[in-house]
């Protein structure tokens, strides 16, 4: 199973843990990266999400998101491809980086693309020509653990 974490869902464990929500994200995503490291997940990644984590304000942050990184078993290139998908999903109302994230997702042909945001999720859902799911860390959690 292939999963693309965006960069908010990299985020999540390292956000204000005080909201239950945002906790029950946080312990999601913390399972996903386990599945990673034991090999029954593969995390998928892109140069958008290694440009968006460099970019990171907090230095420890930063350093957190980029060592989840390096789970990955595949880092995408930004190439024409990603970026006319990602200008198909502007145009259905996505944000560019995210569209960017979305399309190189898909073009990794990832089982599920994760993200915390909720706009994005909603908009990504209406899009009718993905393969990729389109999921939250508690929807991923659901489908992946039996």
């Amino acid at each position: 199973m292939r999963i693309y974490l965006d960069a908010c869902s990299l985020q999540r464990p390292l956000d204000d843990r005080t909201q239950p929500r945002i906790n029950v994200e946080a312990e999601a995503v913390l399972t996903i990266l386990s599945l990673v490291e034991s090999g029954d997940v593969e995390l998928l990644s892109s140069e958008v999400l290694q440009f968006e984590t460099a970019c990171i304000p907090n230095v420890r942050r930063q350093a957190r998101a980029r060592e989840m990184l390096t789970l990955a078993s595949q880092v995408l290139k930004l190439t024409d491809e990603v970026e006319a998908q990602a200008a198909v999903f502007v145009k259905a109302g996505i944000k560019p980086m995210d569209a960017l994230h979305l399309a190189s997702a898909t073009q990794t042909k990832a089982d599920y693309f994760c993200s915390c945001d909720d706009k994005l999720l909603k908009k990504s859902r209406k899009l009718k020509t993905l393969d990729t799911r389109v999921v939250s860390p508690l929807q991923l959690i659901a489908e992946v653990i039996p």
